[in-house]
């Protein structure tokens, strides 16, 4: 496996880990496979090593998650904001998982940038702020679950990866490739799959369970979605679908049921991007995916404050949907450039 990994920041951080007691790990705001896979794959392997650890992200994390081990030992800051506050209070060391600025703890940011615990980034995506004593940020990376991966390996810890480890690791990994058919940039990326594999990790479960399963409204608000709020550019080789709030009352619409939506445009022959507008109380959620190397990221960073990875961004635009979406129509030929 290539050595992709700085060896000196990965002696530091088991250094940390070494003399530290109480770890707490924590990710974004509207968490995925990805952050809680790295979290509680970080998680089971600290109580391995005999350290208090503990998960606390920003607010509830997608219930078609909760196959994972460990999920029930989360601690939600939105529901228990005491015990979150008094948790990073008393530790001594805070990982930072899969989010590369503050803003994207939202309420949470703060308490953990005001920490006196040492802290550490582990994340993948592009451009990150400067906020943490060691800053591990590996962008190439397919998912912050394999740069885990490859961390645990490089501080000699491979040994301690059991099976729970294992298996929060890989779904990481399987969530942000898409079950390998994106962002696999790293050949070697298999042999993790083969390690992880021979931890007794099941593969077929974690694809059922993290990409294939639905609640019953999910999968009518996915139909609908592509059947009546679909719309495609031909010229531009675009597609864009919008969800209104009225739209997801009527699905009754729960965190996670648009997972995965913003990828199905990408089947259509011809399409190079797919841009995804969900309303939310607060703002239009952006998502944006391609393939052929299309940069939906300038698009995201351009026009809704995002960005992320070439293939795989997001964002936020604060206005009306009709609003978002007509920027996102007028915008378009900016970027044929790239077809």
């Amino acid at each position: 496996m290539d050595r992709l990994i700085d060896s000196e920041k990965a002696k530091d951080l088991r250094h940390l880990i070494e003399e530290s007691e109480r770890v707490v790990l924590t990710c974004h705001v509207r968490p995925d496979g990805d952050a809680i896979g790295s979290t509680l794959g970080l998680w089971h392997l600290l109580r391995r090593l005999g350290k208090e650890a503990t998960v606390i992200v920003p607010d509830k994390a997608p219930a078609v998650l909760s196959f994972l081990p460990g999920f029930k030992d989360i601690a939600v800051y939105t529901c228990h904001a005491e015990f979150c506050e008094k948790t990073v209070g008393e530790s001594d060391l805070i990982l930072c998982c899969d989010f590369n600025t503050p803003s994207r703890q939202d309420a949470l940011a703060p308490l953990i940038q005001n920490a006196h615990s040492r802290k550490v980034l582990i994340d993948h995506h592009r451009e990150p702020d400067a906020f943490a004593d060691l800053m591990i940020s590996y962008p190439d990376m397919s998912s912050t679950c394999e740069l885990c991966f490859r961390l645990i390996a490089s501080m000699g810890f491979y040994s301690e990866v059991g099976v729970d480890c294992a298996t929060c690791l890989l779904t990481g990994i399987v969530t942000d490739t898409r079950n390998f058919t994106v962002n696999c940039k790293h050949p070697d990326l298999y042999e993790i799959l083969m390690r992880l594999l021979e931890k007794g990790v099941d593969k077929e479960k974690i694809v059922r369970e993290s990409l294939n399963t639905k609640s019953y409204w999910g999968l009518k608000l996915e139909s609908f979605a592509i059947s009546e709020r679909m719309k495609v550019y031909p010229a531009h080789k675009c597609a864009l679908i919008t969800l209104s709030k009225e739209d997801l009352d009527r699905f009754h619409y729960e965190r996670g049921d648009t997972e995965g939506l913003v990828n199905r445009p990408l089947e259509v022959r011809d399409i190079r991007y797919s841009i995804f507008m969900r309303e939310d109380p607060d703002c239009v959620k952006v998502s944006a995916r391609s393939c052929d190397n299309f940069p939906v990221s300038e698009i995201c960073k351009d026009l809704f404050n995002g960005g992320g990875h070439l293939q795989a961004a997001g964002g936020e635009f604060h206005g009306t949907l009709e609003e978002c979406k007509n920027l996102m129509i007028e915008s378009m030929p900016n970027y044929d450039k790239y077809l």
